[in-house]
């Protein structure tokens, strides 16, 4: 009798586990944001516009310190801007980037490292009153998790004040009509394709305003208003276009968002 052979059957060559892929891109992130070339600060106007709406609803310090983090503070540009508007509250930026970290130090008395991680910023529960997240959304692989870490910190009721870019501001929405990628989207870490400006930023995700307050109350916050703020970016003579964007936030470059924890 004829012996039978049969063909092995080939094994599978492993494939990552989305965990060990989400790791491979936040190290490659990692990276990217210790690089001292890339840009870590915002524009003025912007942050003082926040500033404004965070010190209205925080109230003078005469009624009681309030503690504020400015999560994602970069090189505390922003929260140096805030801090006047502020006086008497506890302010203390926080970042992943150790460079970003030391040159906030000279702007902020203090300055610490933390992530938007399950129990990556190191605080308590329900132990801020505000936070601050200034252009850091668009940044993240998981803005989830991050909401939902903030939210963990901030008290009941307690203030989110968050800025990001606007996918659908007045010239993005002319620039897709024209087969141009929107200004703020960028489709690589290296180099800018396929739309104006040079600077690589890391941009991973845009919303609109209406994504943006749909996605914040789905975390489990209350938004209370949603405002403009013009854009450093934008050329000179587009400028007073820029600020009167502002008034339709639906259209403004940058979206201003003023939330509370339920």
């Amino acid at each position: 009798m004829t012996p039978t052979t049969s063909t092995p059957t080939p094994t599978p060559t492993p494939t990552p586990s989305a965990a060990s892929a989400t790791a491979a891109v936040r190290r490659g992130l990692r990276d990217f944001y210790e690089d001292p070339s890339v840009p870590v600060a915002s524009g003025t106007p912007r942050s003082l516009r926040q500033a404004r709406m965070l010190a209205a609803a925080l109230g003078p310090a005469t009624a009681g310190a309030r503690t504020v983090l400015d999560i994602g503070c970069g090189d505390g540009t922003a929260a140096a801007t805030a801090a006047p508007l502020l006086a008497g509250h506890r302010l203390v930026g926080v970042d992943w980037s150790q460079d970003a970290l030391r040159r906030a130090h000279a702007r902020l008395p203090y300055a610490i490292r933390g992530e938007l991680t399950d129990g990556g910023l190191p605080f308590a529960e329900a132990s801020a009153d505000a936070v601050l997240f200034s252009e850091v959304i668009e940044h993240l692989v998981d803005p989830d998790s991050a909401l939902d870490e903030i939210r963990r910190v901030l008290r009941p009721g307690g203030h989110l004040m968050l800025s990001t870019p606007n996918l659908a501001a007045w010239y993005n929405r002319a620039l897709l009509l024209a087969g141009v990628q929107p200004v703020f989207s960028e489709v690589s870490l290296r180099a800018i394709h396929g739309r104006p400006g040079r600077e690589v930023v890391g941009h991973l995700r845009l919303y609109t305003a209406r994504a943006l307050r749909e996605f914040v109350a789905a975390a489990g916050f209350e938004v209370v208003r949603l405002s403009g703020a013009p854009f450093h970016g934008v050329p000179r003579p587009l400028r007073p276009l820029d600020r009167l964007a502002c008034a339709a936030p639906a259209l403004s470059s940058i979206l201003l968002l003023h939330a509370r924890r339920t």
